[in-house]
């Protein structure tokens, strides 16, 4: 449709000039004396028109003759960006590849193209990121080729050229590029500097926050790894498993570094709520605090969450988890006696209750019972569990208290068949 309007306007201009060229009978006179010269004026028209299109390519022709100069120069200086462009993904490709020699190599190069452009007076654009991200792959190829001394001089000419204004937004990449080298080599305090120059923003990224994870474990600060580890499970950087079984091992090992029962009981109150609930961190932190002779109280108290969620049928433990728990509770009974009271005692008796084929509870009440001095219950209840005992350790300590009962009884027949059983048991899970 546009085509056949542009045939229609332009046969209606040439109809127009044809009318008016042939029923135009006007002439131009120039006079020059001593001459006299009559000119059609269609001609006059015609001759200017002419002479405008002369015009017109004479001056296109003196423009580019002129523009040659500039046009050599710029394609001088798009073959030089070709080139350094070119030997920039050529860099990348070889480190990617593991050819670390010839990823150097392109690095160099590159920095080399660029700084000749730079005197020439035709600075490439983004000068100052090419030459950060070119340094930044020249150290990282002499990383991995153990040059420490090549990354090093790398590394500082782009952390240099990263503080200027224009390449301001790589600093962030080259600081955690320097923990990564410094975490490879095991240079734990040199990584918690870098990582602390970081900006607040980055610091919480999920890149930096894996860092900061692995640094503070080398390090050893075992507090701060535990802190980074629940940032990172907040931000979902792990599956729910992979998180609660770190922050679990993270808390656990927290634990361990406590050496009397003051420090364990600050280091419990630092512990969140949901890692106070989980069974392995409750029942080594109950536990270790017995072994270093706290209070039996605190520790049964540190066991109710993991007592109730035993009871809880829709929730429950598995079988090691459950006794791990009667063992560290028959410890805090031999330690005092006192830490059996009431409350406790008729959890285990409802426990038992409510299951009255589970074993391990009625090991757990038979020990109750010995340790309030009810002998003949103690006796009957641990009799009830030992068919059914699968662990080997509570199936040896059962066999120990049943020759202990037999002593007290003065029947030591009974107590010598009880004092085999337990050393066979004892044998049996040894191999």
């Amino acid at each position: 449709m546009r085509l056949a309007l542009w045939f229609l306007g332009l046969f209606g201009v040439a109809v127009a000039l044809a009318l008016f060229a042939s029923g135009n009978d006007s002439t131009l006179t120039v006079f020059w004396p001593p001459h006299r010269v009559d000119l059609s004026l269609n001609m006059v028209l015609l001759l200017l028109g002419l002479l405008f299109v002369l015009m017109h390519v004479a001056l296109k022709a003196l423009a580019a003759l002129f523009a040659i100069p500039g046009q050599a120069k710029l394609w001088r200086v798009r073959h030089q960006e070709r080139v350094m462009y070119s030997a920039l993904l050529d860099a990348l490709s070889h480190l990617i590849a593991g050819r670390f020699i010839r990823a150097r190599k392109a690095a160099e190069l590159v920095l080399a193209r660029e700084a000749a452009m730079t005197r020439s007076g035709d600075a490439a654009p983004d000068a100052a990121r090419l030459r950060v991200l070119s340094h930044l792959l020249a150290a990282e190829s002499a990383q991995a080729l153990q040059d420490k001394s090549a990354r090093e001089v790398h590394f500082q000419q782009a952390l240099s050229q990263a503080a200027l204004h224009e390449a301001s937004s790589t600093r962030d990449g080259v600081l955690l590029r320097a923990v990564r080298w410094s975490l490879e080599d095991r240079d734990a305090g040199a990584a918690l500097d870098w990582l602390d120059q970081l900006p607040l923003g980055v610091g919480r990224r999920t890149v930096a926050l894996r860092l900061r994870l692995k640094v503070t474990r080398l390090a050893g600060h075992t507090d701060g790894a535990l802190e980074t580890a629940r940032l990172l499970v907040k931000h979902r950087a792990f599956s729910d498993s992979a998180g609660r079984s770190l922050v679990r091992a993270l808390a656990l090992e927290l634990l361990q570094t406590a050496h009397d029962p003051a420090a364990l009981q600050t280091v419990w109150g630092k512990l969140d709520v949901s890692e106070k609930c989980m069974p392995e961190v409750a029942t080594a932190a109950a536990g270790r605090l017995l072994r270093l002779g706290g209070d039996a109280h605190t520790a049964f108290e540190w066991l109710l969450p993991v007592w109730d969620r035993m009871i809880d049928a829709t929730m429950g433990l598995s079988q090691e988890q459950k006794i791990i728990l009667i063992r560290v509770m028959e410890n805090g009974f031999s330690a005092t006696v006192e830490a059996i009271d009431t409350a406790w005692l008729s959890r285990i008796e409802h426990a038992q209750r409510m299951q009255p084929g589970d074993a391990n509870l009625l090991y757990l009440a038979g020990v109750a019972c010995l340790h309030l001095k009810l002998w003949g219950k103690a006796q009957q209840l641990i009799r009830q569990a030992l068919p059914r005992l699968n662990d080997a350790g509570l199936l040896t300590r059962a066999w120990q208290v049943l020759a202990e009962l037999a002593q007290r009884q003065g029947d030591e027949v009974q107590a010598g068949v009880a004092w085999k059983n337990a050393a066979q048991a004892t044998l049996r899970r040894k191999t």
